[in-house]
């Protein structure tokens, strides 16, 4: 168990972490190989369509706060800090992104790139008792020792 829970916390860490950096070209320019978006430019234009029914600045502010909470959780989530938090707010965050994937172009897209089964992950690491290897863990063994004494 937890290992399971580790690799699923890093996964989701490492992919929420690589994706909100690959917005400003971290990893290379548009069209690059280790490049989903490459730039804010294509990722917004990709987020506007998705959001076709919002108007346009609201659909710009939530790519800001979907992309501010994709690199919070990814931190989060890698070092086990405040992982319940991070793990629910990816559950959520990944949610909505399948309901406008779906709104946007049918059932197809969310299924093909799983945001479904990733927003129940973080749901489900969200709900777990403990967390182990996490900072979480030492501050909780840390509280149990203090209040032992």
């Amino acid at each position: 168990m937890n290992i399971a829970q580790f690799y699923l916390r890093l996964a989701l860490g490492i992919d929420f972490l690589y994706l909100g950096l690959d917005r400003f070209g971290t990893w290379g320019p548009n069209g690059s190989a280790a490049a989903s978006w490459g730039d804010w430019q294509h990722f917004s234009a990709y987020a506007h369509e998705l959001m076709f029914f919002l108007p346009a600045g609201v659909a710009g502010g939530l790519a800001i706060l979907a992309t501010i909470g994709e690199l919070l959780f990814g931190l989060l989530l890698i070092i086990g800090w405040k992982t319940r938090f991070a793990a629910t707010g990816t559950g959520l965050l990944t949610g909505c992104f399948a309901i406008v994937m779906f709104v946007q172009g049918g059932f197809v897209s969310p299924v093909n790139y799983s945001v479904f089964a990733v927003s129940a992950a973080g749901f489900v690491l969200g709900t777990l008792p403990s967390h182990a290897w996490s900072i979480d863990a030492i501050l909780n063994k840390n509280k149990k020792i203090s209040l032992n004494n």
